[in-house]
């Protein structure tokens, strides 16, 4: 698991002088660890940030079979063993997960861009149709380079600061190697078929969810309902952002991560 930020000699000092605890950055589907290099750039002084590809991206190997639970395990085992989770849209439904099997190695989440359930439903219309996601895994079937850059740019749009975000999300996915088939194609299964509402009530960790309210993709009644539903939430709705807040408004996210997980 990759420690960005800072130097063996400055984790050592900033253990021994502040007591700072770790915090796994989880990233979303199609992009890769290195979206997070600044965000970890800027919680480094106080924090340990560790971000890990999750299972099929870059070096990982896949999991099998490719399932939410699957994916939380894999990044369980090489995680330490008491830490703090952020995770951004699969990402986050992979923090979550994660929380409800390991509450004694999670100890908060923060959830951004997230949703417990990202295809629309009965009784749940707070997301994207089961058809624009089968639409991607046909997309990805044709032409994979073009399907992952017009997913991209869904998630910039709407942003006020749209192309920006989607350079940095194009600069992400060049930084990594893959994804791997069996990853996009499990994940993109993992996001039709997942829907956690009702396992919200047994996630007892402390949470932070931060949602743009310009998400073309997760609707921001998505995150409301996210911190709703969850135990013991708080909500932080991000003006003029969208899919990826952490990039349009890193400044702000950083600044709340950080309150959030100074308390």
């Amino acid at each position: 698991m990759a420690l960005l930020g800072n130097t063996e000699r400055e984790t050592r000092n900033l253990k021994q002088k502040n007591g700072i605890r770790d915090v796994v950055f989880l990233h979303g589907w199609g992009s890769g660890a290195a979206v997070w290099r600044d965000m970890a750039a800027h919680l480094a002084p106080r924090r340990l940030p560790h971000a890990p590809d999750l299972p099929g991206y870059g070096a990982a190997p896949a999991c099998a079979p490719y399932t939410l639970d699957g994916i939380a395990a894999a990044v369980a085992r090489s995680a330490p063993k008491r830490c703090h989770v952020v995770g951004w849209s699969l990402g986050g439904q992979v923090a979550l997960a994660w929380a409800r099997s390991a509450p004694q190695q999670v100890a908060r989440i923060a959830l951004i861009a997230a949703t417990p359930c990202f295809a629309r439903r009965a009784g749940w219309s707070h997301a994207i149709t089961a058809e624009a996601l089968a639409g991607f895994s046909r997309g990805l079937a044709a032409e994979r380079a073009g399907t992952l850059r017009r997913f991209m740019s869904l998630q910039a749009q709407g942003d006020e600061k749209a192309r920006q975000v989607a350079r940095q999300l194009r600069a992400a996915h060049a930084a990594c190697d893959g994804p791997a088939p069996e990853a996009l194609e499990g994940g993109l299964r993992i996001l039709s078929e997942t829907d956690m509402r009702d396992a919200l009530v047994s996630i007892r960790q402390p949470a932070l969810v931060v949602h743009g309210d310009r998400d073309s993709l997760v609707p921001l009644a998505a995150g409301e309902y996210l911190s709703r539903r969850l135990f013991d939430a708080r909500f932080l709705v991000l003006r003029g952002a969208g899919h990826a807040p952490f990039l349009s408004k890193l400044e702000e996210t950083s600044a709340a991560l950080l309150e959030f997980l100074d308390e």
